[in-house]
This record gives C-alpha cells, structure tokens and sequence, in this order.
C-alpha cells in the first residue's frame, strides 16, 4: 500500500500547514512526496521518540502532522511519548505504520507488529483505521486528516482476486453471502480468503465481512451482520494480532453487552512473537494458522 499512500499524501500536499515526519525508511517509495513538501518533508533519523514529540508540538500550533515509520517502530518504541504528549493532549497527529501484523516477517518479531491497535486503543482516544485494499488508502488518509483527535493508520498488503470489484470504503464492508458461517477479518487480510471463500458452495459459503475502523464504538455494527451472527452457525473473527486487546475480544464485549449470543464464537489470531523460524509474512500467517487452507477448515467444519 506504499505505493497508494505516497499518491493520497501527494493530493494534500498543496496545503501549507501539512509536514510529514519519517524516521530514515522510504527509501524508493517517499520520494516524490520529499520533493512535493521541500522543507515541509523531515526526516529525523532513527529518533521515534522525537519524532513523536515533535509532532505533537507541530499539531499544537495547528499544524497538519504526519509520522510515517515501519509499525513496530511507529508505537511501540515511542509508546510514552504517544501516551503523553499526543494522546493525554488529545492532538490530532497522523500516525502511519507501514507493515501492520507480519508485514515484516523474515526480520523476526523486532518488526512483528502484532499487538499495535489493542495497545494504542489502551488509551481511549485514538483512531484507527486499517484499509483493506488499496483502493481504500485515500479515503482512510482523507478521514484522518479530518478528525480533530489523534488516529493511527496500519498499512499491509492489498490483496485482491483479479475479477473483483472492490467496493467503495465503508468501516464495515461484506464482501460475500453464503449460508456458512458470519466470519469478520480485519483490514487487509480479508483480501487473502475472498478467493477461497468465493469458490466455496452456497450452504457453506460464509458472509464475510471486513472491518477498516476501531474502536467498535466509531459506527453502528451493521444490523444485516447482527441478524447473520443471530442465524448462523457460527461466528468467526479473523486478525493478525494477539488475542489479548484484539477485534475477537472487543467484539465478543460488544455481542455480550448487547445480548447477543453466536452459536459458536471462533477466534484466529496471531499466535506468537517468538518462533524456531522466521519467513515470510505468508510463512508466519501459516504458522499462526491464518492461512486460507486453516481458515478454510475453520469455517466449514
């Protein structure tokens, strides 16, 4: 999604109060954006923290802030700072991890990102919004440029099947009917099952859903999804990210609050920081059990 942010950040690019902060990555992918802002374009170094501080200062006095970083290191080395001066002063900086899950995956769990939204969530005012597809990419940057309180942005890899029209960027979005099960995956790791889940039956094809958006609490859950989750078989909630603090947890809160109650709750998640072997962020999903095939014994069983 590099590719498609670089173009959405190049779009607000004419506004004088827009400054994009990045900590020495980009390389052969930001630099039309550097040349667009000129001095408005900083990268600090190896410096998250500061950068973080930074750019709080930089909202403060009403500027339009962008920290762009690899997902580990957008928020987790500067948690202290984002808890502090960002999110305690409700400022309304634009953090963007490029990565989300294990984007990374051959560099091993240093740039695993796999706890990223259910820590920041922690602290009760941030936004976050993880596109699907690329094409959603310049809608989520147009949404958080518009909030007033701070929002962090996962970026992964768009995966979408050659015949598929990608339909036009909601929170929630369902992108197959089936009388299988109701499964929820977020962001862009819906894109890897829609292939498998299109091909399968009607009596167990699932109605799948993606969400792009957190906290639950930003928008109404679909009443179409909860009527599937009351007559279905089962739910399943898929997500490249711990259980702990994770979609699973915060929507099965949700259903129980709700006195709503699935006949069967699954949760496929990322199983663990630490392997014997580290490859590719396909590899590590099928460690985890996220790839299609694990996915797909999982909702038809």
């Amino acid at each position: 999604m590099r590719k498609a942010f670089c173009d959405a950040m190049l779009a607000r690019a004419g506004d004088p109060r827009m400054i994009f902060m990045t900590n020495d990555i980009g390389f052969m992918a930001l630099e039309p954006l550097q040349a667009a802002l000129g001095e408005r374009f900083i990268n600090a170094g190896v410096a998250e923290q500061n950068i973080v501080s930074v750019a709080a200062a930089l909202a403060a006095q009403g500027f339009e802030v962008w920290g762009y970083s690899i997902a580990p290191f957008c928020y987790a080395r500067a948690f202290e700072q984002i808890r502090n001066d960002i999110a305690f002063n409700d400022l309304p900086v634009k953090l963007v991890g490029n990565g989300g899950g294990y984007g990374y995956g051959v560099m091993g769990p240093s740039h695993h990102a796999i706890e990223d939204y259910g820590v920041l969530l922690t602290l009760g005012n941030i936004a976050i919004f993880a596109p699907a597809f690329d094409e959603d990419v310049a809608a989520v940057m147009a949404l958080s440029g518009r909030i007033d309180s701070p929002s962090y942005i996962r970026l992964g890899h768009g995966e979408v099947p050659q015949d598929f029209a990608v339909p036009a960027y909601a929170p929630w979005r369902q992108l197959t009917c089936g009388d299988g099960m109701t499964v929820v995956a977020l962001g862009p790791l819906a894109g890897t099952y829609l292939e498998s889940f299109r091909e399968l039956p009607q009596p167990v094809r699932p109605n799948f859903w993606v969400l792009s958006e957190l906290p639950l609490e930003r928008h109404e859950v679909p009443g179409a999804l909860l009527s599937q989750i009351t007559s279905a078989r089962g739910l399943c909630v898929i997500e490249e990210h711990v259980r702990q603090g994770g979609v699973a947890s915060q929507f099965a809160l949700y259903l129980a609050s709700h006195g709503i109650a699935p006949k069967r709750f699954t949760s496929l998640h990322a199983t663990a920081h630490r392997f014997d072997r580290y490859g590719s962020q396909k590899w590590m999903r099928r460690a985890s059990g996220l790839d299609p095939e694990s996915v797909l014994k999982a909702v038809t069983a």
